[in-house]
């Protein structure tokens, strides 16, 4: 059994940004948080894109005025879409559909962001053990109770009302558990790198997000990073990307030179870094809680990353769970139904932009073409870039099924409520 110094009010797999906002939300009502990271930090993370309403869950974490203010943070006002002809559309300014401070985002250098997530969160009272793997869940009484983890000093179990997964892709419970469904439509391939002295746009548009079309539904991430860095990667189907070869440098120059706009910016830069990919990245758990566990971030669901959702979503879920782990305590009860609202909020949240992501991904669609057609939209479509995602996109998505397929909502993500055996689907 464990003693006192292994008994804690809530434990959360990762120190990532989820975790670190679920850590800090709960550490701030003086609960005892521990933190539990596998890695030596800080690391290495792809997801340098920050979309505006990640000014929320920053502001709510008291960190707004810190990112500003950091070298890791090169700001952002827009984002712009080049057609496969090297065209660059109108951008979508965030400062003229509102004037919010959240008009101002960045893009960050992800070590550097997410230590400062865990800083705060270490200001706020939480703990951390660092280098420690998360080996099983402890279950008792058919609830999750605690973790088994190993570290440099050895085995130990440590014992909690509610555990938070906020591990990330790396889904600890989830794949545990057998909850992993990808997203049948999402099978896609992400391959990328960095370069330096590469062409930055002008002006305002210094730090645009840009996306730039390829054929097959495929496009190119074009990020403006701090230090002269811009960092660049394609997404498509795999079987677009390896029908000539499987080299990495081959198809990355192979698709540059498809780009015309992709392929001027890249010119006058040198590449720094090798080759990252990743593939079937879009996913959603069967369940966001058992009894005593709550997933939430990357652990819980990923989506494609055309719109740069990902950490506004672990922010935003972090800061959910957070607030949703701690009225459960207050209630004395930790059962998974305590999370049925947090999960239909999360999946709610994450339709909206799936919905846009598979009408990106439909043959032959262009905003330019929808926008002719219903500039009346154009507000709307700016809400759901800048992460405005409680809104009802009902008339939104009604126009685009004329141009683009709009699926219908993923319906697994809610607690696991029953007895019995949590792996059987």
């Amino acid at each position: 059994m464990p003693d006192s110094q292994d008994e804690f009010d809530v434990i959360v797999i990762g120190a990532g940004p989820a975790g670190c906002a679920a850590a800090t939300v709960l550490a701030e009502r003086g609960r005892r948080v521990v933190m539990l990271e596998r890695d030596r930090l800080p690391r290495y993370r792809i997801g340098e894109s920050l979309i505006p309403h990640c000014w929320f869950p920053l502001e709510r974490l008291g960190l707004v005025e810190r990112v500003d203010a950091a070298s890791f943070a090169q700001p952002k006002h827009s984002v712009q879409f080049i057609s496969r002809a090297g065209v660059r559309h109108e951008p979508f300014y965030f400062f003229e559909h509102t004037d919010h401070p959240k008009a101002r985002t960045w893009q960050v250098v992800r070590s550097e962001f997410d230590q400062l997530l865990l800083d705060n969160a270490l200001a706020k009272g939480a703990q951390l053990l660092t280098e420690t793997t998360t080996r099983e869940l402890v279950r008792a009484g058919g609830a999750v109770v605690g973790v088994r983890v190993e570290g440099s000093d050895g085995a130990r179990e440590l014992r909690a009302p509610i555990t938070i997964d906020a591990s990330g892709r790396d889904q600890f419970a989830s794949s545990r558990n057998r909850w992993r469904v990808g997203d049948e439509r999402l099978h896609k391939y992400a391959l990328w790198t960095y370069y330096e002295g590469a062409l930055r746009d002008p002006g305002v548009d210094e730090g645009a997000t840009t996306i730039a079309h390829l054929p097959e539904g495929g496009w190119f991430w074009y990020l403006p990073l701090v230090n002269d860095t811009v960092g660049v990667g394609i997404v498509a189907d795999p079987n677009y990307l390896f029908v000539e070869t499987r080299d990495q440098e081959q198809i990355f120059e192979r698709e540059v030179a498809k780009q015309p706009w992709i392929r001027d910016h890249l010119r006058p830069g040198r590449r720094t870094r090798p080759f990252q990919s990743t593939h079937d990245f879009s996913y959603r758990a069967r369940y966001c809680a058992e009894d005593g566990l709550v997933l939430t971030g990357d652990a819980f669901a990923f989506l494609d990353p055309v719109f740069s959702s990902g950490v506004y979503l672990a922010l935003h879920g972090g800061v959910l769970v957070g607030d949703a782990a701690e009225q459960a305590l207050q209630a004395g009860d930790a059962s998974a139904s305590r999370f049925a609202a947090y999960g239909e909020r999360f999946c709610r949240n994450m339709e909206a932009m799936r919905r846009l992501v598979y009408t990106f991904y439909s043959d032959d669609f262009s905003f330019g073409d929808f926008f002719r057609a219903h500039p009346e939209m154009r507000s709307a479509v700016t809400d759901l870039l800048i992460g405005d995602l409680d809104r009802d996109y009902e008339p939104l998505f009604a126009a685009m099924s004329a141009f683009g397929e709009i699926p219908e909502p993923l319906s697994h993500g809610g607690p696991l409520e029953r007895q019995g055996d949590p792996q059987d689907p």
